[in-house]
């Protein structure tokens, strides 16, 4: 007979992008996506005309608080149910803002976690934007503590369901489903990048889910660097099914889960626009934040790491 495993304390590394707290912080929070490199002062006016677009501040900051607070609740609730004695402790870490994720990598480690299991909140895996994240916190941890990475988790079913809960809360049964994720250059997307094939999934999976009969999966938010990006931009999608009829779009950002300025500014405010030019109507389903249905499954993925389990499992 096996003997009982004794309970262990899990560090879970929640890791988001990050935003400035102000307009004051937008030049270095800008000078760090750009690897250092500080931009011109027409770049910090357009970026700050955008955050002035939506209010001044990025929400994203607190959603992804709220995001970590919730996870935890989840993770007690999920401690608790199993009975195995583990405690989960959560520590949120920015890529490109304070805390970041070295911050919350040592606070974990000094917390006196047995193993660390690293979570971004994103979806779908590229080298160049999740693949960094891990490569960050497991440097930071630098093999003082075991340290699992949760690659991508794109095909969840629980994923699928509450972005399908959303699409069809808009009531709009005959409108075009475009299911958009954050443009990457090209460059840095190699031929056996997993990006593309995983967003291009997801929207299978939820144009299935909701029984749409043809949809389109498109890019949003791309950069600059005189590189090509990934297309279609959801902008030139737009504009390209009003030439075929389309009437009305709605667009998931699969690819996305809080409210900040990709979602408030690049499709609230630039593709929305797009559409009433072309006479498409548009729609945009609601972020999944900290929706407890969608900390629920952040916990069981960080539980299912942890204990090596790979299938989900079904929380009642």
């Amino acid at each position: 007979m096996t003997a009982p495993t004794a309970p262990r304390t899990v560090g879970v590394l929640l890791m988001a992008h990050g935003t400035p707290s102000g307009p004051d912080g937008i030049e270095a929070f800008y000078t760090h996506i750009r690897r250092g490199r500080p931009p011109t002062a027409q770049e910090v006016a357009e970026l700050a005309a955008r955050y002035a677009a939506i209010g001044g501040v990025s929400p994203l900051g607190e959603r992804t608080r709220a995001q970590a607070k919730c996870l935890a609740v989840a993770l007690d609730a999920r401690s608790e149910r199993d009975g195995n004695g583990d405690v989960y402790v959560v520590a949120l870490g920015n890529k490109h803002a304070d805390p970041m994720i070295e911050d919350a990598a040592e606070e974990l480690v000094s917390r006196g976690v047995d193993e660390i299991v690293g979570l971004v909140l994103a979806p779908h895996f590229a080298r160049r934007s999740v693949g960094e994240y891990h490569e960050r916190s497991v440097a930071a941890v630098a093999g003082r503590v075991a340290a699992r990475t949760i690659a991508s988790w794109h095909d969840e079913p629980a994923l699928i369901g509450l972005l399908a809960a959303r699409v069809e809360a808009l009531a709009a049964p005959h409108a075009l489903l475009v299911v958009t994720a954050h443009s990457l250059p090209l460059p840095a997307l190699g031929r056996d990048d997993p990006y593309v094939a995983q967003v291009s999934h997801t929207a299978a999976l939820l144009a299935d889910a909701i029984g749409a009969s043809r949809h389109r999966v498109a890019w949003q938010s791309g950069g600059r660097g005189g590189v090509a990006w990934l297309e279609p931009d959801i902008r030139d999608v737009i504009v390209e099914e009003a030439g075929r009829g389309t009437q009305a779009v709605v667009v998931c950002a699969a690819g996305f889960t809080a409210e900040h300025l990709e979602v408030a500014y690049d499709l609230d405010i630039e593709a929305a626009a797009v559409a009433a030019a072309h006479g498409v109507t548009f729609a945009r389903t609601e972020s999944l934040d900290d929706d407890p249905a969608f900390c629920a499954l952040l916990a069981d993925l960080a539980v299912r790491s942890a204990t090596g389990v790979r299938e989900p499992v079904l929380v009642s």
